[in-house]
């Protein structure tokens, strides 16, 4: 990987809030609740994005970004890679970027929320030495406020 992971820039906004909403319908459509994918349009995705945009990690050019990260508080709160940068080392480059934030904020167990189902996020959270928890329902944010979602919480010691 050529690139290295850097502060999202306001010129990423609108490919990272597609990059979001494609990377999330491939993953999720299939396996949450219609409610839930019936709330998450386009536009909700890119209000979303612009509002978290200042704590936004990705990689890749400006304006087309290969992937991202989001923390809040002690959760790696969103983690999505575009589909042409899958299998280039991209994911992993930015997990450990992730990584590196969490601890440099002082989180030695960080956690995140992988939808029941998404095995091929599972499978890599695994393989960056994550670890399956247990199952939680989680408050997951929506237009129409909280939507309760039952998760595997995975998580890991950074230090």
């Amino acid at each position: 990987m050529s690139h290295s992971p850097r502060d999202a820039q306001a010129a990423d906004l609108d490919a990272l809030a597609y990059l979001w909403w494609s990377g999330w319908r491939d993953a999720h459509l299939a396996i949450v609740p219609e409610a839930l994918a019936k709330l998450r349009t386009q536009d909700s995705f890119h209000g979303r994005m612009s509002a978290a945009l200042p704590q936004v990690r990705t990689l890749g050019p400006v304006g087309a970004p290969l992937g991202f990260h989001l923390i809040k508080d002690d959760e790696l709160y969103q983690f999505y890679v575009a589909a042409h940068a899958r299998g280039t080392g991209a994911a992993a480059v930015l997990i450990a970027d992730a990584e590196t934030c969490l601890l440099a904020q002082g989180i030695q167990t960080p956690w995140l929320a992988c939808a029941i189902g998404n095995t091929r996020a599972a499978r890599f959270y695994e393989k960056s030495g994550w670890t399956l928890a247990r199952v939680e329902c989680v408050p997951t944010e929506t237009s129409a406020g909280l939507f309760p979602l039952d998760v595997w919480r995975y998580e890991k010691r950074l230090a």
